[in-house]
């Protein structure tokens, strides 16, 4: 006697029975397909406007997940004097851009949009240059996630400004309260550690200057 498939339906009609069996390797259509916007959502917004919007909040995205992974990649790799201090501060950093990434996705799937996710996805999206394999040192490992954070920065202003002329206001603040402002406190920590000031002793400006 043939074995039933425990994955089939039940004819209609038919009461079938109850199975501990996981469905397994389902594939299907997408259901939306990637840079397009739901429609009958009640926000106030056009089309145009949400499909506009999305698309550059996806930019946004695939920017914000490359310099989140490069703080995760600093804070491994990081060596030198001032490791502590920096593994620490690396890692603080790449917990905040991770709540950013989920703010920007969440903003994009608000506006009826796909989000992009996969990083295979997000390395043909960013803007920002990647890195080497191996370990850098820490004004290099520093320089480079300044230059991402100034990449991100740029774009949330054009972004801010674009979205206020076509009226979508959450989009505004989101680039502006949650992008702009915690890249920016976020500059002005790693910009300090690039000073060239003495470690262990004082030195004389005015000698400094003139040598």
């Amino acid at each position: 006697m043939a074995k039933k498939d425990p994955n089939a339906k039940a004819p209609t009609g038919e009461r079938g029975t109850v199975s501990a069996q996981p469905r397994l390797h389902q594939r299907a259509a997408e259901i939306q397909h990637y840079g397009t916007v739901s429609h009958m959502l009640p926000l106030d917004l056009e089309e145009p406007v949400r499909l506009e919007m999305t698309e550059q909040l996806n930019l946004l995205l695939a920017d914000t997940m490359t310099l989140r992974d490069l703080y995760k990649k600093s804070h491994w790799q990081v060596a030198g004097p001032t490791f502590y201090q920096l593994h620490l501060l690396f890692d603080k950093h790449y917990g905040e851009q991770s709540e950013i990434v989920d703010t920007i996705a969440e903003r994009i799937q608000l506006l009826g949009g796909v989000s992009i996710a996969m990083s295979a996805d997000v390395a043909e999206t960013t803007r920002i240059e990647r890195p080497p394999k191996g370990r850098e040192e820490v004004p290099v490992q520093i320089s480079r996630l300044l230059d991402a954070h100034q990449i991100i920065i740029s774009h949330c202003r054009e972004l801010a400004r674009r979205a206020d002329e076509l009226g979508d206001d959450g989009t505004n603040d989101l680039a502006v309260s949650d992008v702009l402002r915690a890249n920016e406190l976020q500059v002005w920590f790693l910009s300090e550690h690039l000073v060239d000031e003495p470690l262990v002793h004082a030195e004389d400006s005015r000698l400094r200057n003139a040598s």
